[in-house]
């Protein structure tokens, strides 16, 4: 095995904090991870891993050959790239926002995959900020507003959004004319993962964004609830149109405020800032943005 598998194999352990979850992730035996791991530290003459009982850190060593070591591989992998001209291959380890990935990119994914048959994707979905370096994952697709500074974004679209109601609520409340008149009517709470706070409603004034934060008797954290919860007559709810489609086309939500409508939700491609962007990540965020722009109805930008 040479010098930059072994860099590879040690990336890889020191990413997944585990000789197991790295063995399994490089499908090789775990005593080959074990054996590799002693003779490159003894080559080196220096300790680079911690190894507890429960997990495997990196040594102050460690961390500074950790650094080099993503650094030499992206070298290497775009270097060989380049002159072969050569396809992405290797597996790819993507987590994306459920609905997104239902609506949008599973049903697309026999195209990418005939496009780049190298490529081997392990998919999982999530609405969280996964840790992508300690949970091995190359890259995340996420919607809304993202502030984690530990990774870097590629916007792939803008989603088109609108507030909507059930007609039983409407009877009830009254259908609101402008922000204003918006005091006597309640929301559904939609629970920020990365803050634990309800995120406010947003309506487009004058070329202004004004938020409005509603009384709520319902709080929920995943998306299929939140718009369930609006259909049930519990409040006014702000999502993206695609998601509602049906519903709006069958009655059971209806637009309202459409001439304030929240600003549009942004959909990003994330991936840890600590590692230059693989072949295989900037071809897959390259194919979000095509799949995104060929869908209708979206403002994409």
């Amino acid at each position: 095995m040479d010098r930059f598998q072994e860099m590879q194999v040690f990336v890889r352990i020191a990413e997944r904090q585990s000789f197991t979850r790295a063995a399994d992730d490089l499908q090789i035996p775990r005593a080959t991870v074990t054996n590799l791991m002693k003779r490159m530290e003894a080559r080196l003459g220096a300790r680079l891993l911690e190894r507890t009982t429960r997990t495997v850190r990196l040594t102050h060593d460690g961390e500074a050959y950790y650094r080099r070591c993503v650094r030499l591989l992206a070298d290497m992998e775009e270097a060989e790239g380049s002159f072969r001209n050569a396809a992405p291959k290797g597996l790819l380890r993507v987590n994306l926002q459920g609905t997104l990935a239902r609506h949008f990119v599973v049903p697309a994914l026999p195209e990418f995959l005939s496009r780049y048959p190298g490529i081997e994707l392990y998919i999982g979905e999530d609405d969280r900020l996964v840790d992508l370096v300690r949970e091995g994952v190359d890259c995340v697709l996420r919607a809304g507003n993202l502030q984690d500074s530990s990774m870097v974004g590629r916007r792939v679209a803008r989603l088109e959004q609108v507030t909507v109601a059930s007609p039983a609520y409407l009877e009830r409340h009254g259908t609101p004319g402008s922000p204003d008149a918006l005091a006597t009517h309640r929301a559904v709470n939609y629970m920020s993962s990365a803050t634990g706070n309800a995120l406010p409603l947003e309506f487009t004034v004058d070329e202004r964004v004004v938020e409005v934060n509603l009384d709520a008797i319902v709080s929920v954290t995943g998306t299929d609830l939140y718009t369930g919860s609006a259909v049930a007559g519990l409040g006014l709810v702000q999502v993206p149109r695609y998601r509602v489609q049906n519903e709006l086309a069958e009655g059971s939500l209806v637009v309202v405020l459409p001439a304030f409508p929240p600003p549009p939700m942004p959909v990003t491609v994330l991936y840890p800032q600590s590692r230059q962007l693989s072949s295989r990540v900037r071809v897959f965020a390259q194919w979000l943005r095509e799949i995104f722009d060929a869908a209708g109805g979206l403002k994409v930008g």
